[in-house]
């Protein structure tokens, strides 16, 4: 499991996976954001690499979790 208190995210990151989570594409998460299609994946990419996942399936469930957790806080 994934200790989500010990992977860093930072405020871009957050965005990222907020728009993601609503099921926007990287293409529409770019145009929203005003960064390029290449740079939401690299956020994405960095942001897994941090918290240690390479399979696909759990990307998409720290994605949840990290959303989860932020609308929790709010």
């Amino acid at each position: 499991m994934i200790d989500l208190e010990q992977v860093k995210v930072t405020p871009r990151d957050q965005q990222v996976l907020n728009l993601l989570v609503q099921g926007c594409s990287n293409k529409e998460i770019a145009g929203q954001l005003n960064i390029s299609p290449r740079t939401v994946k690299q956020h994405l990419r960095t942001l897994f690499l941090r918290a240690g996942i390479r399979d696909g399936r759990k990307r998409v469930k720290l994605a949840i979790a990290m959303f989860t957790k932020e609308e929790a806080q709010s």
